[in-house]
Order: structure tokens, then C-alpha cells, then sequence
């Protein structure tokens, strides 16, 4: 049975592509096809009802793998029912789920109910964790599941040297989301990166530049990657806040596979993982983040950077996407949920 991955091209210099481009990249390694659409609205249209059908009848009894969300709702949708339509299986990776981290909004019910009706009607789902698992089984959904765990993450740049512990810190991402830091007071250093920064930061935060996501773990060179998400030093509040009791912010694999611990919300869904396998620090207010670090020893510090590195090796080959795919295969293949 072949495996085919279908790429769907979003815009440059996000998040969200990086991590697509990598899985494509990381599953073709392993012998998976790619079924590319080509860029631009009017054409993605026109290859989804036009051309995208006759390709996957074509395909027979094989495992489309397709990452989710891609594509306006519409193209999804009609994506979706083609391959159901056809012998193939359909793998449902997820990326992000609208209706889990937009719960709060009004008038989302129609789009709400399609998104889940999608997860449903598939062969199985690799999900980002048991956090996400679990919320996706409270939905009525009882296809096979298995965990990814963590994103793995292409990293063309070398994995960043020790450097001497002072208590640094980066952090990357749509800042304009990531109101906290407006109200962020550090005695510590932090480097900031990303699109949309603020007029001017509290002292000690420095802007430093938007990068593409292979040129950013080149800047990286500070002791700690934040994670941490929402307009509260207090705690991860608001939807993207809250939405980190669920999924795997990529931004966890970049700063991993770059050679950086972790400083993450206690309540995140990777928080575990973290912790787990001493990557870094779990914390539940920033506030008490300059004590936090004032106490780590740098013995401490080199322990993790030492566990970190060993893991960023694993995040480069991919792995945990190898994983899953492999226990999602078995499972579907032998009709196991």
C-alpha cells in the first residue's frame, strides 16, 4: 500500500506551512507520494473540482494523508468527499481545530459542526496529544486515534552551542497575538522575533526582526525559548491562551530542535512532555519567572541543554511523525481502534 501526503501551499514565512512543508518532507523520506496543488485561489479552485477527483480515482487502495486544516472551508470540504468517495484511506493529521480554539464565538455553529463532522468521517486522525485525544472523543468521534506527541521540525541550521547560563530568553511569533508582552517586566534579557511588534517593549525586551522559520534558529542564541500565549502575564488566558491546554505549539519544535530549553505554561498540553524528559521549565505566571531563573543553577541549566540536545536530533529526522504514521497504519490496517 503507498501512502500519499497531499501539499497544500500556504503563505510563505508561517508557522503553520513550516509545519506542513516538514511533514511532507519527513513522510516522503519514508517513501510517501506527494500530491501537489498548485498556488493562487482560481487555480486551487479549478484543480479541486476539476482535477483532484480523476487523480484520486486513479490512486487505488492506498492512504491519502491529508493535513488539517488546508484550504478554504468549500475546497476542503470537496477535497474530503473525493477521497471518501474513492478506495483509498484517509489519514486526517491534525494541525490546528477551529472549533476547539474558537469555542467561545458566536454564531460558529454551522462551521463548528462540519469541522467535527470531517474528523468523523475518516479512517483515522493523528492527533497532537492525549489532551487533544481526549476533548475529540468527548465529541462523538470513535475513529482510531494515536498521538504524535510532538512536532518534529526540519532544522537546516547547526544546533546551537552552549552558551554560559545568564538567564536569557527568546521568544518568536505573531506578536501583535501576543499581548502579554506588553505588560511584561523581566530583569532577565529577552529577545523578541516575529510580525506585528509593539511601538516600544518594557526594558529589557528587545525587537529584533521577522526571519523565515529555516533562518530563525540561526538568532537563537539565548538560553530559553518562551511559550506562551494570550494578553496575561498571569496566566494563558483568552482563546489562543486557553487553546494551549490542547495543542502542540510548533514554536515548542523550533526552539527544541534549535538547541534551546523550554519555559512553557504549567497548564499547556506539552507541559507534561516538557517535564517529562527535562527540557526545560514549567511555570504558572510570569511574574515569578526572574526568580524562577535566578534559582537555576547552572549545573541545572547544562543538565537540560544536554537532554534538549539529545531530543533535537530525534525533532530533525522526524520521528515522532514516523511514529504515528506507523501506529495509525497498523491500527487501520488491522481494524483496530
Amino acid at each position: 500500500m503507498t501512502n500519499y501526503v497531499i501539499s497544500w501551499h500556504d503563505s510563505a514565512n508561517h508557522g503553520g506551512s513550516k509545519a506542513k512543508q516538514d511533514v511532507e518532507f519527513f513522510l516522503q523520506n519514508e517513501g510517501a507520494k506527494i500530491i501537489d496543488t498548485p498556488s493562487g485561489k482560481i487555480n486551487k479552485i479549478l484543480f479541486t473540482y476539476l482535477k483532484f477527483p480523476q487523480e484520486i480515482k486513479n490512486i487505488k487502495n492506498s492512504t491519502i494523508v491529508f493535513q488539517f486544516p488546508s484550504g478554504k472551508p468549500f475546497l476542503r470540504r470537496k477535497m474530503l468527499d473525493s477521497i471518501r468517495k474513492s478506495s483509498n484511506k484517509l489519514i486526517i493529521l491534525i494541525h490546528d481545530i477551529e472549533c476547539l480554539r474558537l469555542n467561545h464565538e458566536d454564531g460558529r455553529e454551522k462551521e463548528n459542526q462540519e469541522e467535527l463532522n470531517q474528523l468523523k468521517n475518516c479512517d483515522g486522525i493523528i492527533s497532537h496529544n492525549a489532551s487533544m485525544t481526549n476533548w475529540l472523543r468527548q465529541q462523538g468521534i470513535t475513529v482510531p486515534i494515536v498521538n504524535l506527541e510532538i512536532f518534529d521540525y526540519d532544522n537546516p541550521q547547526p544546533i546551537n552551542l552552549s552558551t554560559p547560563y545568564e538567564g536569557s530568553i527568546c521568544f518568536a511569533g505573531n506578536l501583535a497575538k501576543s499581548s502579554f508582552l506588553n505588560q511584561l517586566k523581566l530583569d532577565h534579557k529577552m529577545i523578541l522575533f516575529g510580525s506585528n511588534p509593539a511601538e516600544s517593549y518594557h526594558h529589557n525586551l528587545f525587537y529584533k526582526g521577522i526571519f523565515s522559520p529555516n533562518e530563525l534558529p540561526k538568532r537563537l542564541t539565548q538560553n530559553f525559548g518562551l511559550v506562551w500565549d494570550g494578553p496575561d502575564v498571569t496566566s494563558c488566558t483568552g482563546p489562543y491562551g486557553e487553546y494551549m491546554q490542547y495543542n502542540d505549539p510548533h514554536k515548542v519544535s523550533l526552539y527544541l530542535s534549535s538547541g534551546l530549553p523550554v519555559i512553557i505554561w504549567k497548564k499547556a498540553a506539552l507541559a507534561d512532555f516538557i517535564e517529562q524528559n527535562k527540557l526545560g521549565i514549567v511555570i504558572d505566571n510570569l511574574n515569578n519567572l526572574d526568580n524562577v531563573l535566578d534559582r537555576l543553577s547552572k549545573n541545572d541549566y547544562q543538565k537540560m541543554k544536554y537532554n534538549v540536545d539529545k531530543i533535537s536530533s530525534g525533532l530533525r529526522q522526524g520521528i515522532y511523525i514516523k511514529n504515528a504514521m506507523t501506529k495509525i497504519l497498523r491500527i487501520i490496517n488491522k481494524g483496530e481502534k
